[in-house]
């Protein structure tokens, strides 16, 4: 049940950061989905969503991202802006991954992490998003979003999830 999704994930984490990957491009037809790469858009709005997350004060220590090419550019990218040092976690499991497995994912997770950050795709970041948090958020809207045991950056989640 959600309850006890979400009861596990705040036993688990203290700040879970749910992030599609930026604009993708639909250019290159020959290339399979999951080496599309980011378009212009894309390699705009990515860092300047980073920043936008780094103003808020948010603190990733840990960054796992679906193994696609536009979520591995997109976390690349948050990794750089956000100076995270540590190795970024690519799962090929990620790409169309159901809630359930990405539920599997996040309580794989050691408990020495505070602020995970996790780059995929949607419809998967809604539905989870939708599945843990007191929101609804609308597939066609969600850039990113905070699911979060403490409850001041949930205001915050709603300014991210939005794009802006």
């Amino acid at each position: 049940s959600r309850k006890s999704h979400m009861r596990s994930f705040r036993e688990k984490l203290r700040n879970l950061f749910l992030l599609r990957h930026a604009k993708s491009s639909w250019k290159y037809t020959s290339l399979d989905d999951f080496e599309r790469p980011l378009n212009n858009r894309g390699k705009s709005d990515a860092p300047q969503m980073a920043h936008r997350f780094s103003e808020r004060g948010f603190e990733i220590d840990l960054i796992i991202s679906s193994s696609a090419r536009r979520t591995y550019d997109t976390a690349k990218i948050f990794a750089d802006i956000l100076y995270y040092n540590s190795e970024i976690i690519f799962n090929d499991e990620l790409y169309e991954a159901s809630n359930q497995k990405i539920l599997e994912v996040i309580n794989q997770i050691d408990d020495k992490y505070n602020g995970v950050l996790i780059v995929w795709h949607n419809p998967g970041i809604t539905n989870l998003a939708n599945d843990l948090s007191d929101f609804i958020f609308k597939n066609d809207k969600i850039k990113g979003v905070v699911v979060s045991a403490n409850r001041e950056y949930l205001a915050d989640a709603l300014i991210l999830a939005e794009g802006h």
